[in-house]
Parts: structure tokens; C-alpha cells; sequence
């Protein structure tokens, strides 16, 4: 019995838009106008019979049938992405895509990916690094790390790793301006990340010294320039350990005192729920579990 589809393009463009939630960032995810895109989502609606969008203005919404069917949808297309791929790799080296945040990927999962590396010789793993929120993310994926948990809805979700904040600095300003307790950083210029925000005041109120004027404070639009500016002695920043262990013990910074360590949002992989039973992606997250156990997470 031949099956009643709707065009495959305009599922794609409905798709896109849904999960988007715009018809520009559909247009531009696909490369095609926007003009196709809002073509194809009116051809969709037609061929159903029904609408799956709200309309309030200039902008689009998914009403309640839309989101149900956007959502099942994008599990179809999973799947398809994923036979299509097992398709094309048959007969060679399996490639697994990891899409993980920059700091993280530089100072925690490289220096361990050799382990997982020599356990799984056959497997070609390309590492992307990114701070984008998953919703949009461009490019596939098979397993992403992320802070969370967030609603993910469409991933299968667990955290690995937690991390917790304590000051650290160079061991040169370290002899500058001695800390012996948290009321000493009133002599340094404190570091922030814009990919961290209200972390140097999250620490404060439990350090029990909230509202203490620092020397001055310097911006940073992600951590890891953050980190570097303390490993050059710019001025103290807050170190995630155990991210930031291999720089504590190689003496490139130093941790003026134990705490406290503030524990912020876990480290997540999420994988995209119709690849969660490959049995390499389940290996990759096996191996992040064990990592983060190591490191005394759970």
C-alpha cells in the first residue's frame, strides 16, 4: 500500500521554523529565502488541512497541534538523518560528532579523549566546540555537552559532571598581593565571563562577604579568556574545578584557600533520542560517566 506523505521539503521548512521559531533562521539554517520557507510551511498547512502556527503580528508560534507534530517530526528526521548515515559509513570508519563547550573541551574531555581513542580505534571522533544554545546549533550532532539540565525536549539527557568554583590566580600576583581569606580579594582586580554571569556574586554570598569592592573587575565574552588572563596575572578569576585541576597542578594557577566552593549547573550529554541506542554514541557517553565519576562526580 503506497504511503500518504506530505512534500518532504515542506516538512523540512516546517521543521526548521518550529524549531527555530523563526522563518528567517529556517531560511538561512536550509539556505534557501524566506519567502520559500513560508511557502512551504502555507503548502504544508494546506495538504494537511489545518493551521500550525500562530500568527500575532509579523511573528510565527507553533500553536499546540504544531508543536506536537514538530516535535514527533523531528524524531522522524533523526532517524532518517541517522539510517542515512549508518547507509553511507558502511564498510568504514565510524565518524562521532561531539559538539562541547570551549572551555570544557580544552581543559577537561582532550586531555581524556586518548582513553576513549584506544578503546575505540575504528571510531573518527570530530570535536566542535560551542557555547550556542542547542535550539540553535546549525550543524548535527551525535552527542553535545552542555550546563544543565535544561527542558531539552527531544534528547535523551544525564549529567556527568559538576563543577565547583573556587578563586584561583598566577603564583606571581599570589606573592603581589597575598590572600590569606576571602576579604583579601578587595586588593584584586576580579575577572568575570560573560558566559557566567553573577558568578563572583553567587561566591560573595556564601563566602559571607556580599557587596565587597574589588580593585576593579575586567569583562571577558567567554571563560576561557577569563582563565588566561589569570594564568598571565591580570587578576583573580572563579576556577571550575575539577576543569581547572590539570592548571592547579601543573602550578599555572594557585587556590588561595579550599572555600568555599560554590557548585554550579552540571555538565550534561545530550544526545538526540533517535541515536540513543547507537551502540558507539552509548560507548561515548559510557566514557563521560566514568570520566566524571573519576573526578568524583555522584
Amino acid at each position: 500500500m503506497s504511503r500518504r506523505l506530505p512534500p518532504l521539503n515542506a516538512l523540512r521548512a516546517f521543521e526548521a521554523a518550529g524549531r527555530l521559531g523563526s522563518l528567517s533562521a529556517a531560511a538561512e539554517e536550509l539556505h534557501v529565502t524566506h519567502g520559500a520557507i513560508s511557502k512551504a510551511v502555507a503548502q504544508l498547512e494546506d495538504w494537511l488541512g489545518l493551521e500550525l502556527f500562530e500568527r500575532p503580528g509579523r511573528r510565527v508560534r507553533l500553536n499546540p497541534v504544531g508543536q506536537e507534530y514538530r516535535l514527533a517530526l523531528g524524531r522522524i528526521l533523526d532517524q532518517l538523518e541517522t539510517a542515512t548515515r549508518r547507509c553511507a559509513e558502511a564498510g568504514r570508519s565510524r565518524t562521532l560528532v561531539v559538539n562541547a563547550l570551549p572551555t570544557f573541551a580544552m581543559r577537561w574531555l582532550l586531555p581524556r579523549l586518548p582513553r576513549f581513542q584506544r578503546a575505540h580505534p575504528g571510531v573518527e571522533l570530530r570535536l566542535v566546540t560551542s557555547d550556542a544554545p542547542l535550539a540553535a546549533v546549525g550543524a548535527e550532532f551525535d552527542v553535545a555537552i552542555r550546563r544543565g539540565p535544561e527542558a531539552w525536549a527531544g534528547y535523551d539527557v544525564a549529567p556527568f559532571l559538576v563543577e565547583r568554583e573556587v578563586p584561583v590566580l598566577s603564583p606571581a600576583l599570589m606573592v603581589r598581593f597575598p590572600i590569606a581569606e576571602p576579604s583579601d580579594l578587595a586588593r584584586h582586580v576580579l575577572l568575570h565571563a560573560e558566559t557566567r554571569p553573577g558568578a563572583w556574586a553567587r561566591w560573595f554570598k556564601v563566602a559571607g562577604i556580599d557587596g565587597l569592592p574589588p580593585a576593579g573587575n575586567q569583562h571577558f565574552d567567554h571563560f576561557y579568556m577569563a582563565l588566561q588572563a589569570a594564568i598571565d596575572g591580570l587578576g583573580v578569576v572563579l576556577g571550575p574545578r575539577p576543569v581547572i585541576d590539570e592548571e592547579l597542578k601543573a602550578g599555572r594557577l594557585v587556590a588561595p584557600f579550599a572555600g568555599p566552593a560554590v557548585e554550579s549547573r552540571a555538565y550534561c550529554r545530550v544526545v538526540p533520542q533517535a541515536r540513543a541506542a547507537d551502540s558507539v554514541i552509548r560507548d561515548f557517553c559510557g566514557f563521560l560517566a566514568e570520566e566524571g565519576a573519576a573526578a568524583g562526580f555522584g
